[in-house]
């Protein structure tokens, strides 16, 4: 929007496979929202002469990429890089794994304080739309619970099973909470604050503290709450998020070089291929109902 960017080399650039976060900086920006910005945006990319642009980010920034090129045919291609996993038309984004494995260690240590203080404990997690953090976290962690905004919250449900490993004599018991869970005690229709995409702001719905409370109120179990947050979002990428994000990074330039745009470059199986960025973008890849099964038959 404001036609600010800087060359890079490869001295700027070989170094970022270790680093967390992004070395490009991010914002909320939608130049969709306005056609003044839309127009600014525009008219950036033409004076400056770029090849391409390469979105990389979630849906909303390669929502905005496939826009781009649908509506006003810049030559665009995209590269799959969000901690939700909530992309369609690939099996993994980079920035889940590593995501994922920060919940699962913070889930690691909350159960040796369940255990010490024969408590149940919340661990609240990322995840807007799609419960994938939350999936994965609680499935790997051996959670007995597990809350997901692809499926509605049965409180009574929850706390009876606690009741149940509770009375086959385990001491504690690990909750793991997606913060965009449907609340039912929450006012639909209260103030919210949004984004620049219309995204409502979720750090203040408290999703952990509202089970922590109705746990406890329920089964009488001292309960408490813990939120991972931020923290998701930073630290050393792991192996395969290295590794994944150099593959679809050397297929974006492949993307670019063929001039094969409005593709985002997407890992399918074992392979990297290029795939419709407007249909990646189109819908939510969201939990499906058999990784929900295997989440029921996993509870202990």
């Amino acid at each position: 929007v404001r036609g600010i960017y800087e060359p890079l080399g490869l001295s700027d650039v070989e170094e970022i496979i270790y680093q967390g976060g992004t070395m490009l900086g991010s914002s909320r920006t939608n130049p969709f929202k306005n056609e003044a910005d839309l127009n600014a945006v525009l008219e950036n990319i033409k004076s400056a002469g770029f090849d391409a642009i390469v979105a990389c980010g979630g849906e909303d920034t390669l929502g905005v990429a496939a826009k781009l090129y649908s509506k006003h045919g810049v030559p665009t291609v995209g590269v799959p890089k969000t901690m939700d996993n909530d992309l369609n038309k690939t099996d993994f984004t980079f920035g889940f794994d590593t995501a994922a494995g920060v919940g699962m260690e913070a889930l690691d240590r909350l159960r040796d304080t369940a255990r010490s203080h024969r408590r149940v404990m919340v661990l609240e997690v990322m995840g807007r739309h799609a419960g994938w953090v939350a999936a994965y976290v609680g499935l790997a962690g051996g959670a007995d619970w597990v809350t997901l905004p692809e499926e509605p919250l049965d409180v009574d449900a929850m706390c009876a099973h606690l009741q149940a490993v509770r009375a086959r004599g385990k001491k504690y018991g690990l909750i793991v909470a997606s913060e965009g869970t449907e609340l039912p005690a929450l006012d639909p229709n209260a103030e919210k604050v949004v984004d620049a995409f219309g995204h409502v702001q979720l750090g203040d719905r408290n999703v952990g503290e509202f089970l922590a409370d109705a746990i406890q109120e329920k089964t009488g179990w001292e309960t408490r709450s813990a939120v991972v947050g931020h923290v998701h979002r930073g630290g050393s990428p792991t192996l395969f998020d290295r590794v994944l994000g150099m593959r679809v990074g050397v297929k974006a330039a492949e993307l670019v070089q063929n001039k094969e745009f409005g593709k985002m470059a997407a890992l399918v199986g074992t392979e990297v291929q290029g795939v419709d960025i407007v249909e990646a973008t189109a819908t939510l890849k969201t939990v499906p109902p058999a990784f929900l099964e295997l989440l029921k038959t996993t509870r202990k």
